[in-house]
């Protein structure tokens, strides 16, 4: 298996306070204490996504009701209602919240039926109506084994897009702010999306859509913990 920057507890840490501070390393774990006993209290949340209203995710793994994944689970569940035929997922991660049936890639997490691959170097006949990734993108050449991430996440997509069925589609969400290369590329429209989505965070677990205006610049960490900004994007198979 690939090394990547977080090889080993003592990788982990150094990983982990470079990319969200040295404070969080004692308050992530006070978070994954307290989860049980926090959530039945914690007010349910809703927010727009493409005219409809979808509901936060709560969950202890990963303390969804503390960072972005309280809302990028619903957005990926959502995609998975509309979808009939084949699906691919990038990066396991919904694994973590409750049984599915999809083909999961993920270059380093081993797990039980999930295929340790590079998407871009991953070989199948299969074509799919949906590949789906929760926040794994913005990792690509910024945590793993370096090279130039644009170039990288560039030609991931590219993989992505030719696995595609003729009328499949690629969503990806990602963090705005944690990557600079990713969000240079967003910004200067260079990844070609034919949709994209951006929500901003207004409180702990309150987001709303915003404009690629009003997402510029966003900052990670700041002013809540983790990301505050995201970027959902749609894209074609490959002509």
């Amino acid at each position: 298996m690939s090394a990547h920057l977080y090889s080993g507890l003592t990788g982990k840490v150094r990983w982990f306070a470079k990319r969200f501070g040295w404070r969080e390393i004692f308050l992530l774990p006070l978070r994954k204490l307290a989860s049980p006993i926090v959530r039945p209290f914690l007010r349910p949340r809703e927010f727009d996504y493409r005219g409809e209203r979808l509901q936060c995710v709560y969950e202890n793994y990963n303390v969804t009701w503390s960072n972005e994944r309280c809302a990028e689970i619903p957005i990926a569940r959502w995609h998975l209602a509309q979808t009939d035929g084949t699906i691919l997922e990038i990066g396991n991660v919904l694994g973590h919240y409750g049984p599915h049936a999809h083909t999961v890639i993920d270059k380093y997490e081993a797990a039980p039926n999930v295929i340790n691959a590079d998407i871009t170097e991953w070989k199948t006949d299969k074509r799919f109506a949906l590949i789906l990734s929760v926040s794994t993108f913005e990792h690509i050449g910024f945590d793993d084994d370096g090279g130039d991430s644009q170039e990288k996440i560039q030609a991931a997509i590219a993989a992505c897009r030719a696995l595609l069925a003729p009328d499949g589609r690629l969503v990806i969400t990602v963090p705005l702010g944690y990557n600079p290369a990713l969000d240079e590329l967003i910004a200067n429209n260079k990844l070609a999306a034919d949709q994209a989505h951006f929500l901003l965070r207004h409180r702990r677990r309150e987001w709303r859509e915003a404009s690629q205006a009003a997402a510029a610049g966003t900052k990670y960490g700041d002013p809540f913990p983790y990301a505050n900004g995201l970027w959902v994007a749609e894209f074609p198979p490959t002509n």
